[in-house]
């Protein structure tokens, strides 16, 4: 059976055309373009990914005609190696059968397996694919397969044909080892794709077959074999071309005359119908309906002189180059088959009975417009437009004009309880724009006997045949109606939208230009559009709701506002990503000292889990942040925690479907205005940009640091000095990575966004949102910004002290008069108290160096710091205890007080707000008598 032994021809063709897109001579030429097509559509030889879908008709016509010779095919091939498959029209394989049954269990799922599609366009050269796009039998050697799982085979494989219509409903294709390739295999499958035609052929009516046989017998001289209608789909005509082909077709059988027409086609080309009546055997009366295809440059001559309506001429106005089929003078044209040079070639359209032609073509538009908008209305989540998407479908095909009514409810994501209520115009789309129906987004509110009321009112469709004496539809609004029918608009169909039981609103079809009103046909194609469109609108309106919940919680979890603080100026932005919402989140946190802390993170996924997370770990940021640790600590304490999280929500059971955190990421900043020196990590998060005050913009080398939850790595710090005026950016990676941009020329964008001199915060979020952030983002995006102040330097008060308690009483007098320069007398003496009893604690408790400051901001703040790390607690004071009281009133003097460690030791702090009254000892009610002498 050797038919190809070794194809080294196409082996080394294919590595050069993979090579730089060539191939010599060792290649067919049909292979060469299928392998063009396949590089054309970024196919790549090791990774040609067959999708897999369910949708088969595994009961349908097809397969109920391949049946019985797909048995007979498996009892021939019985013991060997062949593979004999049956595709749909799409390339979905429906059926396999093996010689040897073994196969099954040495071949890979895409070989064995139904359900994988062998289109051209996933898998790129193939049997199934190529038969589809050549319309023909083919056979595929080795090497001239593209992907590489396939080098080692060969196939044959030819299209099913319907015999009445010509198109193609699906494919056999035989798949056999390389060297056992035949000849005789083509004429074997010739033969099963003929069986298998006949059989669809058998499943059509009596009449049907009694005229088309009638039809193939007018070619008497035409073998038997060859009298195959069809030649119209592989004209190359598109569906466009043949949809009016087949409308123009059923005027001429309903006008049961023998005649020619000649039709423009929307492709520009110019095709001739002719129709003559066929008699069958048994005596049914019908007639045929031929495409006459012009050779190209070839132009059919019809004479001007005809007494027939406009396009139309008597079979004796057509000039001798272009016979009709059957004339006796010498042999008619083959159906299906192309011409010979120079002459036209001629194709079936349609054979019917005068009168039902109409009518069946009626259905099959009705059919493929069912179709067609199972596919494209849904195509978003969007309600607007999933309702935008069920008008133009209707339009013009069903309708002239189509408006949609639904209620607030519906475009909130909420379940209607009253549709007839608050129902807002959500679509008006027509043939024309000027047509004056209620404009987009206005309230609609419908009189009681109105079509459309009564539609919701009773939930089922309503028919106007002639809106001219439909007095309930008038009477809405007599002038706006009278407008309406002045453009012709006479016939409504309005039909409830309704999915699950609830009537989510109104859909109203118009027709204008067919002077024939809507009927029961048009009544029951709206229904069917109006059902599926409901159900798609349903599924929208529930993920907006969803989707809303979802946004709420994480906007709820986000900063409401920003606490009141001198070290920087923030603006910030949060953009949730189209598909919906994630775990991005940024903070500002006052820390000790007028210092800040910025703080910018990332969950990875989106949805509910996503938003819950983030919301976790921000609180916990805050927390780990009012420590005053720094911040690669607090890093750490955040990785700690997101290991503890992901164990705990995975459990023990590897088949809950909770997947536990899948990855986050952080960037933890502390700026000091006090030192101008700016501290950060990062966990695996995008760098910081720091704008300095001339406009120069740079990204810092700060240590990336493992993502949150991986655990036993550490975090680096990095620190830099800001002038004052210097701009943080802070972002996450939604900002500057899309599959759709280069991440390098993002970067280069938020360069030059950011690089302008003296910006405010908020004209700095505006321009990089304008510049940078992608038209329809696939991952949400925080931004934040902040532009440093520094603390003047005559606001703050440094005194170094040896541990000498005798120097306590000068410490009081040097900040009594710092505080009197800084006009804070009144609260001198509460001031007083509470450094005595910080710097005695220090003093008594602490090691040296000791060193107090003032820091004089938007509070007085005190610190006292030592070198020792013990840090005092506050607690309730026996009656017998001499001590224990000191920290008891530095609380009650000022308004926070803590404790923060640094390299050398531990720094005590104490805020106290400015307006304190003062007054003496009076101002604090406190038993100073219990106080010990300092």
């Amino acid at each position: 059976m050797g038919l190809v032994a070794d194809d080294l021809g196409p082996a080394l063709a294919r590595e050069q055309f993979l090579l730089d897109g060539t191939a010599g001579k060792g290649v067919r030429s049909l292979i060469l373009s299928s392998w063009e097509r396949s590089r054309s559509l970024g196919l790549s030889p090791d990774g040609c990914e067959l999708p897999y879908t369910q949708d088969l008709d595994l009961d349908g016509r097809l397969v109920l005609a391949a049946g019985p010779v797909m048995d007979r095919l498996q009892a021939r091939f019985a013991g060997t190696k062949m593979n004999v498959s049956l595709a749909d029209g799409r390339g979905a394989v429906l059926q396999r059968r093996f010689g040897d049954p073994s196969l099954v269990m040495r071949l890979d799922p895409i070989q064995s397996v139904p359900g994988f599609v062998f289109a051209e366009k996933y898998g790129g050269t193939n049997g199934i694919g190529l038969a589809l796009a050549e319309r023909r039998l083919i056979n595929v050697y080795g090497a001239e397969h593209f992907a590489e799982r396939s080098q080692s085979n060969a196939c044959s494989a030819i299209p099913i044909r319907d015999p009445l219509s010509g198109r193609i409903e699906g494919v056999l294709c035989f798949g056999y080892p390389r060297a056992d390739a035949d000849v005789e295999l083509d004429v074997v499958i010739s033969r099963a794709a003929e069986a298998i035609e006949r059989r669809l052929l058998e499943q059509s009516s009596a009449r049907e077959r009694a005229l088309l046989q009638a039809y193939l017998d007018v070619s008497r001289s035409v073998p038997a074999d060859e009298k195959r209608p069809g030649g119209l789909v592989t004209s190359g005509l598109d569906w466009r071309d043949r949809l009016v082909l087949e409308e123009k077709a059923t005027e001429l059988i309903s006008s049961a005359q023998r005649a020619a027409v000649e039709v423009p086609l929307p492709s520009g080309r110019r095709v001739t119908l002719m129709s003559r009546p066929v008699i069958s055997s048994s005596g049914v009366e019908g007639v045929v309906v031929e495409a006459v295809l012009p050779a190209e440059h070839q132009r059919l001559a019809v004479t001007a002189e005809s007494a027939m309506p406009p396009g139309l001429v008597t079979q004796e106005a057509l000039t001798d180059a272009v016979p009709l089929p059957g004339r006796r003078p010498g042999p008619a044209p083959v159906p299906g088959t192309p011409a010979s040079p120079g002459r036209s070639a001629d194709a079936l359209v349609m054979v019917g009975e005068p009168g039902v032609g109409r009518f069946a073509v009626a259905a099959r538009r009705r059919l493929e417009l069912l179709s067609e908008a199972s596919t494209r209305i849904g195509t978003t989540l969007d309600v607007t437009r999933t309702a935008e998407e069920l008008a133009e479908m209707a339009v013009p095909r069903l309708a002239d004009y189509v408006t949609i009514d639904l209620p607030e409810a519906v475009l909130r994501g909420d379940e209607p309880t009253d549709p007839a209520k608050d129902l807002h115009r959500t679509v008006v789309h027509g043939i024309r724009d000027d047509c004056p129906f209620y404009p987009v987004g206005e309230r609609v509110h419908l009189q009681p006997t109105t079509p459309q009321l009564r539609c919701l009112a009773g939930g089922r469709t309503v028919l106007e045949p002639d809106l001219r004496t439909a007095l309930g539809w008038i009477s809405q609004n007599r002038v706006n109606a009278q407008r309406i029918l002045a453009h012709n608009v006479h016939s409504l169909i309005t039909v409830p939208l309704l999915a699950r039981g609830n009537v989510l609103g109104i859909a109203s079809f118009y027709r204008s230009r067919d002077p024939s009103p809507f009927g029961d046909d048009d009544r029951s194609l709206a229904q069917e559009l109006a059902a599926r469109a409901a159900i798609c609108i349903d599924n929208a309106r529930r993920y907006t709701r969803e989707h809303s919940m979802v946004l709420a919680l994480q906007r709820s979890l986000l900063p409401q506002g920003f606490p009141e603080q001198n070290a920087v100026e923030i603006a910030h932005r949060y953009m949730p990503a189209e598909s919906g919402v994630g775990g991005d989140w940024f903070d500002v946190i006052p820390l000790s000292g007028t210092r800040v802390a910025l703080v910018v993170g990332d969950v990875v996924g989106h949805g509910l889990h996503a938003a819950a997370t983030m919301g976790r770990l921000r609180t916990a940021a805050r927390n780990f942040a009012e420590l005053d640790l720094p911040p690669d600590e607090v890093l750490t304490h955040l990785d700690n925690l997101v290991g503890r999280l992901d164990r705990e929500e995975c459990g023990d059971d590897p088949f809950s479907g909770i997947t536990g955190i899948i990855g986050a990421t952080c960037l933890y900043v502390i700026y000091d205005p006090t030192s101008q020196l700016c501290t950060m990590a990062r966990a695996g998060h995008c760098p910081p940009a720091l704008v300095r005050p001339d406009g120069t913009v740079v990204f810092p080398d700060l240590p990336a640091g493992p993502p949150l939850g991986l655990g036993g790595l550490p975090f680096e710090t990095a620190e830099f000095a800001l002038p004052e005026g210097s701009q943080l950016v802070l972002y996450t990676d939604g900002l500057v990575e899309d599959r759709d941009r280069d991440f390098d020329a993002a970067m280069e964008e938020l360069r030059r966004a950011l690089a302008r001199p003296n910006r405010p915060p908020e004209e700095t979020c505006q321009a990089v949102v304008a510049a940078v952030v992608p038209e329809h983002p696939s991952d949400d995006i925080a931004l934040l910004v902040a532009r440093t102040h520094a603390l003047d330097p005559h606001r703050i008060a440094t005194w170094d002290l040896p541990a000498d308690p005798a120097l306590v009483s000068s410490v009081r007098a040097a900040v009594t008069q710092r505080l009197a320069e800084w006009g804070l007398e009144e609260i001198g003496f509460s001031i007083e108290l509470l450094l005595s009893e910080l710097v005695t604690n220090a003093i008594r408790y602490g090691t040296g160096p000791i060193q107090v400051r003032l820091l004089y901001d938007r509070t007085l703040t005190c610190e006292v710091a030592d070198g020792s790390s013990t840090a005092p607690h506050l607690r309730h004071a026996a009656i017998t205890d001499e001590g224990g009281r000191g920290l008891f009133l530095v609380a009650q003097l000022c308004q926070a007080w803590g404790t923060r460690y640094t390299a050398g030791g531990k720094v005590i702090w104490a805020e106290c707000p400015l307006e304190m009254s003062a007054g003496g000892p009076g101002a604090v009610e406190i038993d100073f008598d219990d106080i010990p002498a300092i």
